[in-house]
């Protein structure tokens, strides 16, 4: 199977499949001969872009998002990746089980039977988890906008988590705070959990993400008028700042704080 080899291994075997030369591919995607072939031969110490990994899908022909994929994957630890596609591989049965019955391949009068007949299995008294793991995707300002990058991973996915049992948003994300503005409340090094699924209010602690330009910030966030935000640092020594409505591309409220001792 395609996911039984490594990233660079999947592209050389692609490519040589398609008699594809390594100058023939450098010359299409912009990226070096030599660089190409430490990543094909995995001995390249930083994973390639997503950029990179975006232009090899295209020209080689590969399903969009796959190499981009199988890189973030690479990326996580042994123990969470075994996690990750153990529940997929849980996940692709259930799917199969419900497409079988919507198409009316399997009875339904016996469903006992058909989760056994399938390896699916509901635990009335399952242990409960220890909680869910939530993607540490990058670090956020707390103290005027600056530039940020959240490394494009998929929903869940990152290079850290925190195991958090009382969230329980799927698209929960944690940041490292770094600054000072939302002192004494959040203090640099301080990791927070944000739920996009929270609703926001006036006064609520959040992460913005603005545009025009790219632009994070963690701070109290107030609605004001004429579509205005005014984001406020808990901290009295920085001044508010009012920005256009139309540059929030994202706002997400702060759930739970994990202190840096």
């Amino acid at each position: 199977m395609i996911t039984d080899m490594s990233l660079g291994q999947i592209i050389k075997k692609k490519r040589e499949h398609l008699n594809f030369t390594l100058d023939e591919v450098s010359r299409r995607v912009g990226f070096s001969k030599p660089y190409l072939s430490t990543i094909e031969n995995d001995k390249i110490k930083n994973p390639p872009s997503d950029k990179l990994l975006r232009k090899l899908e295209e020209y080689l022909g590969f399903e969009h998002g796959l190499l981009v994929h199988i890189a973030h994957m690479e990326r996580l630890p042994c123990d969470i990746r075994q996690e990750y596609e153990s529940a997929e591989a849980e996940n692709q049965k259930w799917r199969q089980f419900i497409r079988n019955i919507i198409q009316g391949k399997k009875p339904t009068d016996n469903l006992d039977a058909l989760l056994v007949e399938n390896q699916l299995d509901i635990e009335e008294n399952s242990p409960r988890k220890s909680g869910q793991l939530v993607p540490i995707i990058n670090k956020v300002s707390a103290g005027y906008p600056c530039d940020f990058t959240d490394l494009d991973y998929p929903a869940g996915i990152a290079d850290d988590y925190v195991r958090c049992p009382d969230v329980h948003d799927s698209y929960a994300f944690a940041v490292r705070v770094v600054g000072d503005s939302m002192e004494p409340k959040f203090r640099e090094g301080d990791i927070v959990i944000f739920s996009p699924q929270a609703e926001v209010h006036n006064g609520n602690d959040c992460f913005i993400r603005l545009s025009m330009p790219h632009e994070t910030a963690f701070k109290r966030v107030f609605f004001e008028p004429e579509n205005k935000l005014r984001l406020q640092p808990r901290n009295a020594n920085y001044s508010p700042v009012i920005i256009d409505g139309k540059r929030i591309t994202g706002m997400y409220r702060a759930v739970i704080k994990y202190e840096m001792l």
